[in-house]
């Protein structure tokens, strides 16, 4: 007698070579259970419809996970703040059970400890550590915890507020660390994975995609900043500054620095100082205790939609791209080429300039007296000019940590004195302060803002080019404020 089977729905696959092996699931009304076995064909148009999931077809983070994540560190920094003085017994205070400093009546300052977190790298095995400037800013005392649970005290050895690094060291050996990758190799849709301490969290892991290269946000508050940021979507929030961007070989490629939201937390996108500049920065931290930074000395507008709408026509400018050089600072290492105003550069090194980050991004990876090679167009012709860079003091030398930043050291945002100011003050020129930083020389000094900077060490500062070029340690400072006052600062040690 023939049975009749009711099929149950249930379809087991799978794979063979040449196509699928599938067992159809039965059983007979006894309730007896059948495995029907048959060859399943695979049709172009259709694939592997029927095959679940592949590892191959996914990428895997696990070796690049694992063994990164040993060398990312959490960083806590901690600063003394001044407390505001309190003096006296209160009896209202103490009736309410309100704590009270009975501290020193003699009005001197009182300190707290402020605790903050972030996170760094771990670059080399006798314990050089990577991390953002901004997480070890003004610290009095800095900690690093290990994904291994040890902690040590670090000691910064220098710090660069121009591309938010730092370079720290602790005093340990065989630790493990993180080798650089290539962030010029990055390619858009790539995966990578952020590392840190997010929220306090520490060794954690997150995984997104290279969203875009070369992001100039304007984010770093530094009149000098460098950026060419590597924006992902991997989850980053607060206390992930300074932690590893990492490729799927588990390289170093970028340092996380930020996040683009609209509350402060993840819900958005996240930004990295690229590999490219954290190797330059970090090797002459640890060489010099200072970044040589060189100069091409020219100010210069990317082509764009805008600038051809606006510019282009009256300039003879029609090709998008390449920059145009609005200004060539005398006796820069541009205007030493033969570089002039009106030029357009094409290419830097074979590097193609579409972004003002591009040309700022190859800059940054030189050291004065290097030589780079510039593809121009004038008057509709290419030209190539070799440029030996130049330090910011308009020389090929290397500085020494003996050579101060002027404009860094100052503590200020600062812009050059108007013609209409300049006029209205009799002066030659200036630099007007119109921003004063909590920790830098023009707060100790008590200096207003909008005070006009005329001299610095009796030398005359007609511009900010003038500042910034200065290396000098500041002795005085001379100026002008708005009213006419004029006023005089000296500084003592």
């Amino acid at each position: 007698m023939k049975k009749a089977f009711l099929i149950l729905g249930l379809v087991a696959v799978s794979a063979a070579a040449g196509g699928l092996t599938a067992w159809t699931v039965s059983a007979d009304r006894g309730g007896s259970v059948a495995y029907i076995e048959r060859e399943v064909e695979r049709t172009p148009a259709l694939g592997t419809q029927f095959t679940s999931y592949q590892a191959e077809q996914y990428p895997d983070l696990t070796y690049a996970a694992e063994n990164a994540v040993k060398a990312v560190v959490n960083i806590e920094a901690i600063q003394q703040v001044e407390m505001p003085q309190r003096r006296g017994y209160d009896p209202f205070l103490e009736f309410f059970g309100i704590p009270q400093d009975y501290g020193r009546g003699d009005g001197g300052p009182q300190y707290r400890e402020q605790r903050a977190g972030g996170s760094g790298v771990i670059i080399s095995e006798d314990g050089y550590i990577v991390t953002n400037n901004h997480v070890v800013d003004g610290a009095s005392k800095l900690k690093v915890k290990l994904n291994d649970g040890r902690s040590f005290d670090a000691k910064l050895i220098g710090k660069d507020s121009a591309t938010d690094l730092a370079l720290l060291k602790v005093e340990a050996k065989g630790l493990p660390t993180l080798a650089f990758g290539s962030s010029d190799a990055l390619r858009l849709g790539e995966w990578v994975l952020a590392i840190g301490s997010p929220f306090d969290l520490q060794s954690t892991i997150t995984a997104g995609i290279v969203s875009a290269k070369a992001r100039q946000l304007g984010a770093i508050p530094n009149d000098f900043r460098i950026e060419s940021f590597i924006q992902t979507d991997a989850a980053v929030n607060p206390g992930n500054s300074g932690g590893a961007l990492v490729n799927t070989h588990g390289e170093l490629v970028g340092i996380n620095t930020l996040i683009k939201s609209q509350t402060g937390s993840y819900v958005g996108y996240s930004f990295a100082i690229p590999e490219s500049i954290v190797r330059k920065v970090v090797v002459d931290l640890k060489e010099f205790g200072v970044v040589q930074r060189a100069l091409l000395g020219v100010q210069f507008r990317v082509v764009d939609q805008d600038f051809l709408d606006t510019e282009g026509k009256e300039l003879g400018i029609k090709d998008l791209g390449s920059a145009y050089v609005a200004a060539v600072v005398e006796g820069g290492a541009a205007s030493e080429a033969g570089i002039r105003k009106g030029d357009v550069i094409l290419d830097i090194d074979g590097v193609k300039i579409v972004e003002p980050s591009t040309l700022q991004e190859q800059i940054a990876k030189r050291r004065p007296n290097d030589t780079v090679k510039l593809s121009v167009k004038r008057d509709g012709k290419v030209k190539q000019f070799d440029v030996t860079l130049r330090n910011k003091a308009g020389k090929t030398e290397l500085v020494t940590k003996e050579d101060v930043d002027v404009v860094d050291a100052l503590g200020g945002k600062f812009a050059d004195a108007g013609a209409k100011l300049c006029r209205e003050l009799d002066i030659k020129g200036g630099v007007q302060v119109v921003g004063i930083k909590a920790d830098g020389i023009l707060a100790r000094a008590r200096v207003k803002q909008g005070f006009v900077i005329t001299h610095i060490n009796d030398r005359p500062v007609y511009s900010l080019g003038d500042m910034q070029r200065m290396t000098e340690k500041v002795r005085s400072i001379d100026g002008v404020y708005p009213n006419g006052r004029s006023a005089s600062y000296t500084l003592v040690e």
